[in-house]
């Protein structure tokens, strides 16, 4: 009856360790179905020089013109993404957290985000930059 006990016991442990493990991308479409070309704007406080290389990569891959900008947003950039990326140490270095969002002018009107800030000992969340924003970019841009 004891060795019952400790099983249920360590299941809940194991349970209530995993829920403290979370890694959450959350995305709210891009409601504009005809965007050709968007403006990425620079972030210098991103220092993995992969990002917007990345970034701009998977956004073309859906079929999208991007260009990369530093200051104000030119003129000619009706759409504009402005994104905010950390990461963190831990065995490796690894995105612990992205945030995209999509203006048309000043209008917000998308935005995704990718938070490992609660992954603790879940091994998800190490891996390459493109394999945490493709499922961003591809839900943020499913008209693209």
């Amino acid at each position: 009856m004891k060795t019952k006990s400790i099983g249920k016991l360590l299941a809940a442990v194991a349970v209530l360790l995993a829920a403290g493990c979370a890694i959450t991308q959350n995305v709210r479409p891009v409601t504009a179905s005809d965007i050709r070309s968007i403006c990425i704007k620079h972030n210098a406080q991103t220092f993995m020089t992969d990002f917007e290389s990345e970034l701009r990569s998977q956004i073309e891959a859906r079929g999208i013109k991007a260009r990369m900008y530093d200051g104000e947003a030119p003129s000619e950039c009706r759409y504009r993404l402005e994104y905010t990326a950390n990461w963190h140490w831990d065995l490796a270095m690894y995105l612990v957290y992205a945030d995209l969002r999509v203006y048309d002018r000043d209008l917000l009107i998308g935005e995704a985000n990718y938070d490992a800030r609660g992954g603790g000992a879940n091994f998800g969340k190490f891996g390459h930059t493109g394999e945490k924003l493709k499922p961003l970019t591809e839900q943020l841009f499913k008209h693209g």
